[in-house]
């Protein structure tokens, strides 16, 4: 068991060791789910690979496919704030 102190600004700091474990290297993502009983449990945020993340995401199931207007106009949108 790896103890962990606590700053007087809430911020714990990871031992390598469980950083290692983790997999995580700086700049990586750690999430934490707050469990019952006063527990967290920890887990490395693997990134999506950009291109990959973005294939499939405008898919509708059951719907005809976007139009490329369509798409153009949700970019639009989603800069705009209006999404």
């Amino acid at each position: 068991m790896t103890i962990l102190t606590v700053t007087a600004k809430g911020q714990v700091t990871l031992r390598k060791d469980v950083l290692l474990h983790l997999g995580v290297k700086p700049g990586d993502k750690i999430a934490v789910d707050v469990l019952p009983d006063g527990k967290a449990s920890l887990s490395a945020v693997k990134p999506k690979d950009a291109l990959k993340g973005f294939i499939g995401s405008l898919h509708r199931p059951g719907e005809p496919a976007l139009s490329l207007e369509e798409i153009d106009k949700a970019i639009r949108d989603g800069w705009a704030g209006k999404r």
